[in-house]
């Protein structure tokens, strides 16, 4: 499928000052968007400029939720160049999340083409101070016009780029996490595994009740026993037990974050002992009260490292490594980070440069 690209006429401004980027509140002069329709499949592929989408009000993603989404990003390297990281993995997993939700499949090569396609266009729109870069959101969305609660027929893909500023404006802190004891992220057999817009809605009263009584965050447990760890906010999490890289295993509860897997082949690589298994509430508590859980941290594509400076369940709290960056967070920052900008060797191949077309 060829992709068509429609130059805007009215570029925007670009911001001036990077230092108030934020994060997904500016977007480039171009998206990217393909349609499908039953029968037909993929077409009209194209780039164009930023523009509002024209949708029925019965479109079924308003009404049953059919979505999906990506995040990846777009860096700026120190000698000028633009580079992605692992973007063929954000391609991948889209199409996972697309089976888990009964959504037409896109080609991951053709997505990766199409985004690449896009970046160089808006290059520009790459920042350049430190820490920042091109945040890209990949979605798709049903727009059947119709109410009946069945997979729709016709599905709307689009790619955004969003200048975004440093998570970290004010250097990396530890951040206050509360561990939930009533609500769920996801169950056995639901829809966790996919990165899908269901899940964030699901997350958000018990992350504004935490925030509510002065935490950061919420560290999820499973649905079933509500005594296994899951997930920290929107970021899989990490602990070091022993020396040891502990993190819940997969399974269809957890999202395989990307960033996720890469500290683990980090860590595999600099000789680390890792252990992915079931992590109960009681075995940190039991690992802090015995010296032995020596620092946690969460892993994500924004933070990339957000470090836990404290827990509490029920009341009661454990404040890991003196409410300081551990040196295992920022071994692991330090090294994703300098891999992501260019600056440090990338043996994994995990870094793609954007071709000037």
């Amino acid at each position: 499928m060829d992709i068509k690209i429609i130059k805007t006429k009215e570029f925007k401004d670009k911001p001036m000052d990077e230092s108030k980027l934020g994060f997904g509140k500016i977007f480039s002069d171009h998206m990217f968007i393909v349609e499908y329709d039953e029968g037909q499949g993929w077409h009209d592929a194209r780039i164009q400029a930023v523009e509002n989408l024209s949708l029925h009000p019965a479109s079924s993603v308003f009404h049953y939720g059919q979505e999906i989404f990506e995040g990846a990003k777009a860096y700026r390297r120190d000698d000028g160049e633009i580079q992605v990281f692992r973007l063929m993995d954000n391609c991948k997993r889209l199409v996972n999340s697309a089976i888990r939700s009964s959504m037409p499949e896109l080609d991951p090569e053709f997505q990766y083409e199409a985004i690449m396609q896009l970046i160089n266009l808006d290059r520009d729109w790459v920042p350049q101070s430190e820490g920042t870069s091109l945040y890209l959101r990949p979605t798709m969305i049903s727009s059947t016009p119709a109410l009946g609660a069945h997979s729709a027929h016709n599905f709307i893909y689009f790619v955004l780029c969003s200048p975004s500023g440093s998570y970290y404006t004010n250097g990396m802190q530890p951040v206050r996490i509360r561990i939930e004891a009533f609500y769920a992220r996801s169950v056995k057999g639901g829809m966790g595994r996919a990165k899908a817009g269901g899940n964030y809605a699901a997350s958000f009263k018990a992350t504004k009740e935490a925030h509510n009584d002065g935490f950061d965050q919420v560290l999820w447990l499973d649905g079933v026993h509500k005594k296994y760890v899951q997930e920290v906010g929107a970021m899989n999490i990490i602990f070091v037990i022993d020396g040891v890289i502990v993190t819940p295993d997969l399974g269809d509860t957890i999202l395989p974050g990307i960033t996720r897997a890469s500290v683990l082949q980090l860590a595999a690589d600099l000789g680390y002992k890792i252990e992915e298994r079931p992590i109960s509430v009681e075995e940190i508590y039991e690992a802090h009260s015995s010296g032995r859980l020596s620092e946690s941290f969460g892993t994500g594509t924004a933070a990339v490292i957000s470090p836990v400076g404290e827990y509490c369940y029920r009341g009661e709290s454990i404040i890991l490594n003196n409410n300081e960056i551990g040196p295992v967070a920022q071994r692991f920052y330090d090294l994703l980070t300098g891999i992501q900008f260019g600056r440090a060797e990338d043996k994994f191949g995990w870094t793609n440069v954007v071709p000037r077309r």
